[in-house]
């Protein structure tokens, strides 16, 4: 079990982009919260032992999207959104963004994955592979194709 010094950290140091990422796969502010007090539940209960603070981090985020991933195919998860809670996420969304996103979350979860962690996080393929137990040559490979489909979903360069 871990200490609460080292709990604390690392809800401080992760906490942004974990929320990042289950809010851009469950599209849902509850459900994040949910996955978001899962993953780190998880690292409580982990016993092993990072190599670098950049593995630590890189185990976050596969933790993440798997949860996220798991969440979304449990059964007990329902697909509704309240229309005060479909009004209250597209305000927050800057106008001008709103075609570009929704091309992204429409994109299939293998480019939509790599796509997120280049672009909105900053990753580059070496390391989205190593997050993602792929190749770089295969993530290069998923950013060409995801752009494609974002170029032709949006009708223009990008």
């Amino acid at each position: 079990m871990r200490s609460e010094s080292e709990t604390n950290r690392v809800v401080e140091q992760y906490s942004d982009i974990i929320r990042h990422i289950c809010l851009y796969h469950l599209k849902d502010a509850a459900d994040t919260e949910d996955v978001f007090q899962t993953v780190f539940l998880k690292y409580l209960l982990y016993d092993g032992v990072f190599e670098s603070r950049e593995h630590e981090k890189a185990w976050f985020i596969r933790v993440a999207i798997n949860t996220c991933k798991d969440h979304m195919k449990s059964r007990f998860r329902h697909s509704t959104l309240s229309l005060e809670e479909l009004a209250e996420e597209a305000a927050s969304i800057p106008p001008e963004q709103h075609e570009v996103l929704d091309a992204v979350l429409s994109l299939p979860a293998r480019y939509k994955d790599v796509i997120y962690l280049h672009y909105y996080e900053g990753y580059s393929a070496a390391e989205i592979g190593r997050i993602l137990d792929q190749k770089e040559n295969t993530v290069y490979s998923l950013l060409s194709r995801g752009r494609a489909l974002l170029r032709k979903a949006l009708g223009g360069d990008l």
